[in-house]
């Protein structure tokens, strides 16, 4: 039998968190679309793909920090650039 750690979490949570949270996601979501659509438009595409996605992740400073450890399947590799 698995013992598991007591947690410290609020039993409770504020009313505003729900809304914080989803204001946050959508910003995020915002930011990674518009590096990902600079992205595409650099690779002269008009269709979205995974790796223009990727490209934009990777290519900037703090969303690098933020999602450097997920995996984006099927999304090919970056180029190389010298």
């Amino acid at each position: 039998m698995v013992k598991y750690k007591k947690w410290k979490f609020a039993k409770r949570i504020g009313v505003g968190a729900p809304v914080y949270l989803s204001i946050v996601l959508e910003y995020l979501a915002a930011v990674v679309l518009e590096l990902t659509r600079n992205a595409t438009r650099n690779k002269k595409k008009t269709r979205i793909v995974l790796q223009h996605i990727q490209l934009a992740v990777r290519n900037d400073d703090e969303l690098s920090k933020l999602l450097g450890s997920i995996t984006i399947a099927n999304e090919g590799v970056l180029p190389n650039i010298h």
